[in-house]
């Protein structure tokens, strides 16, 4: 009787933003609003915009507050801590006395905050540029492959036949393959001699690297349901009449399915990149992502993992922050899929 009252409460609600949205209101309008009104997406899109802000706004910090230089080792260093000047990298005193310890944090934003790491950079300023490259990464691998799985799965799902046939055999094969083993073994590869495809050439450390394998991976993933999307809408009688008023096949495509499946699109789009930037992050720590002298969350974890007894704060801040934007992204795609499709939380959405 409660999920009942509860159900009717919420339908009276999307009803009333609707007709705040107004009489002429089409439905990405009514979308949006039914998308201010859900508090957790809300809250979840603040947080990813703080998050983005301050990795846009790294150069800055590094530039006029910490006063560092991202990119160059500062071994020799020194820095003021509570009045007094100490080494950046301190003579380690256990076990032999081999080795350096970097300065922990000092909790003052002009001078390493979160302490540095073992090339006496400031942990703080390449967290947050790193940031920018994890984050690049993730949006800009799951734009292409949003793009690349919609061609593919709205004319495997349109046409049918042997076209449909041959696109879901390259979907199983790629599908059949372990997601990070086949990510691992194209980065390998890759990452020694870089992508010359025709008229593609992307070299061996660019960025644009791990975007295009990553979004390559993950085809399968985005295709196969915009696939089977589109051959539920063979069937409607809007298609059909179309196809009577003698339209073209791209025409139809592009003026009639396109338009219906954009909002999964539009649902798989924060959901894909808090996945690659994930990937991203596990390749980029297992050596094969970001190369040096580039930085991402990834490569910031792999460089605290031999600190992680001493000075944990490196591998928990970069950690946390691959944590937070995920769950952040989730949130938002959840906010959105309910948004789009309000019917979602009664056939068992979150």
């Amino acid at each position: 009787m409660s999920g009942a009252v509860t159900s009717a409460a919420d339908e009276a609600r999307t009803a009333a933003a609707g007709r705040a949205a107004g009489p002429s209101a089409g439905p990405w309008r009514r979308a949006l609003a039914r998308l201010r009104r859900n508090r957790s997406a809300v809250i979840a899109a603040a947080g990813l915009l703080l998050i983005v802000l301050a990795c846009v706004l790294a150069p800055v910090y590094a530039g006029a507050v910490a006063h560092t230089d991202l990119f160059t080792s500062n071994a020799s260093g020194t820095a003021i801590v509570d009045g007094q000047r100490v080494p950046v990298l301190a003579q380690s005193t256990e076990g032999l006395g081999l080795g350096v310890t970097p300065i922990g944090p000092t909790w003052d934003p002009g001078s390493y905050l979160l302490g540095a790491d073992n090339q006496g950079r400031d942990v703080m300023a390449r967290l947050l540029y790193g940031g920018r490259n994890s984050l690049l990464i993730g949006l800009s691998s799951a734009l292409l492959c949003c793009a690349i799985a919609t061609v593919l799965g709205v004319v495997a799902g349109y046409f049918g036949g042997w076209i449909d046939a041959v696109l879901s055999r390259f979907f199983d094969v790629v599908w059949a393959f372990p997601v990070y083993l086949l990510a691992i073994c194209l980065s390998v590869v890759l990452l020694t001699s870089g992508l010359h495809l025709g008229p593609i050439h992307i070299d061996a450390g660019s960025l644009a690297l791990p975007v295009v394998i990553i979004a390559l991976i993950y085809v399968p993933y985005v295709a196969r349901p915009l696939r089977g999307q589109v051959m539920a809408l063979r069937d409607k009688e809007f298609l059909h009449a179309a196809v009577g008023l003698g339209a073209s096949d791209l025409r139809i495509m592009r003026r009639e399915v396109l338009p219906n499946v954009l909002p999964t699109v539009v649902v798989f789009l924060p959901l894909m990149t808090a996945l690659n930037m994930l990937t991203e992050s596990a390749l980029s720590f297992l050596s094969v992502g970001v190369q040096s002298p580039d930085a991402s969350w990834g490569t910031i974890i792999n460089d605290g993992l031999a600190l992680l007894y001493t000075r944990p704060a490196i591998t928990l801040a970069a950690g946390l922050c691959v944590g937070l934007t995920a769950v952040a992204l989730n949130v938002l795609g959840d906010g959105v899929r309910d948004a789009l499709d309000p019917n979602a939380r009664l056939r068992g959405g979150a």
